[in-house]
């Protein structure tokens, strides 16, 4: 039986990577590219001790809007929440009790993150077939195929995605990777929002709300956090996305950080078809902006864990630059310490020097005495700050990005390091 519920995810576009380019040679930090992002999440970067991780998440942007048509599954036909007031409250609506529908226990953080670029969508799901072609496209490192649609919950229209917690995670901002409580909550079952979407909805933690999708139901809100795909309001595991009976396999995240966008957008369109409406956004501005924080103020001594050795280095070896900087390059060239080398090229340590240019810039950091070692973060971190403030860092803008050119050699890779950055920025100040 046709179900007309559903009728619309809306998401919104951002502007790209950036012009793409190779990851060229191997230069004196930057000698592996960035597949993903990050070992671990926020808890790791601020608890733990240098050689603990943190977790890269999304960059979003405003941006045009993206419509959806979705059809949906289900035992019986329901109006439309986007168009038509729902049915609670009406003589036919029976109540119906709060479902938790549980899934795989949430486990730990993962150890690689993985920022999305693209976003590809078709209102009547992308096939298998389609999901592998797009894996296989130049440039592309990582895609997750994703459930989802248009509900009503207490009312209003929501865009819901849902995926598999082990690899739904990985795809989110770090606090919210790294928020073992929030995905718990999401394995019992509870719809996780937005703080936008929370707040405009008036969603309590741990209370049932009404729900309009192909049955009618209630959900228990569990909390809010970053999701970081412009555009989604919610997420639900797929037992739950099952029952409420989203749309299978509607879109597609895309990893593609080497990628020229402009063509990578227009190849993934041809593979899911833009006469179906089908549609591929970028996910992340065209150029990412050097406007970021810095400190001016930072507690002095043996720093105690990763997010403290970024603001103390940045501070003392290369004042007037962002401390989210390095912490962007760490992240990104060893998971903060968990893959030191060597790389391909040679490259070792927590901000994988090349030995050549270690040689040049290796420094004691931090009361550490003897040779330099660049396996020692303490050394590692601070002469990285160091070579990028010789290369004009602390002047940031224009200067700032040539700086992280001449860590790695690729113009991919200076708007990975900004976008990272700007995640820091964002989630810790």
């Amino acid at each position: 039986m046709s179900v007309a519920v559903a009728t619309a995810l809306t998401l919104s576009a951002g502007g790209g990577h950036g012009n793409g380019g190779s990851s060229g040679p191997a230069s004196p930090g930057g000698a592996r590219p960035a597949a993903g992002h990050g070992a671990g999440g926020q808890g790791a970067a601020v608890a733990g001790n240098p050689g603990n991780a943190s977790a890269l998440g999304n960059t979003s942007a405003d941006a045009a809007v993206m419509a959806v048509s979705l059809p949906m599954a289900g035992s019986r036909v329901i109006p439309d929440p986007g168009t038509t007031p729902g049915p609670w409250g009406k003589a036919t609506a029976a109540p119906v009790s709060t479902t938790r529908v549980a899934s795989a226990q949430p486990g730990t953080p993962p150890r690689q993150l993985v920022v999305p670029d693209i976003i590809a969508a078709g209102p009547g799901g992308i096939s298998a077939a389609k999901v592998a072609s797009i894996s296989r496209l130049g440039d592309v490192r990582a895609v997750l195929p994703i459930d989802g649609a248009r509900i009503a919950v207490n009312g209003q229209p929501v865009n819901v995605l849902a995926a598999p917690a082990a690899q739904l995670r990985s795809w989110t901002p770090p606090a919210t990777a790294a928020n073992t409580a929030l995905w718990a909550d999401f394995a019992a079952g509870d719809l996780i929002t937005t703080a936008s979407a929370a707040s405009g909805l008036a969603l309590q933690p741990g209370h049932g709300y009404p729900v309009t999708a192909a049955i009618q139901s209630r959900l228990t809100f569990g909390a809010q956090a970053l999701l970081g795909v412009p555009g989604v309001d919610a997420i639900v595991n797929q037992a739950q996305a099952a029952r409420l009976g989203l749309v299978k396999n509607v879109a597609v995240l895309i990893n593609a950080p080497a990628a020229r966008m402009d063509d990578l957008v227009a190849q993934v369109r041809q593979v899911i078809g833009a006469s179906g409406g089908g549609q591929v956004v970028r996910l992340v501005p065209e150029v990412v902006s050097t406007q970021l924080p810095v400190d001016t103020k930072v507690p002095t001594g043996r720093p105690a864990n990763y997010l403290m050795l970024y603001r103390e280095s940045a501070a003392q070896y290369c004042p007037g630059m962002s401390w989210t900087v390095l912490a962007a390059i760490g992240e990104i060239e060893s998971n903060n310490g968990q893959n030191m080398g060597p790389s391909s090229a040679g490259a070792l340590g927590p901000m994988q020097f090349l030995p050549s240019t270690w040689a040049q810039w290796g420094t004691d950091g931090f009361g550490d005495t003897g040779p330099p070692n660049i396996m020692n973060p303490f050394d590692a971190v601070p002469s990285a700050a160091r070579m990028l403030c010789a290369d004009g860092a602390a002047q940031g803008g224009q200067s700032l990005r040539q700086a992280i050119f001449a860590y790695n050699h690729a113009d991919w890779y200076v708007n990975e390091v900004l976008a990272l950055a700007g995640e820091y920025a964002h989630e810790f100040g």
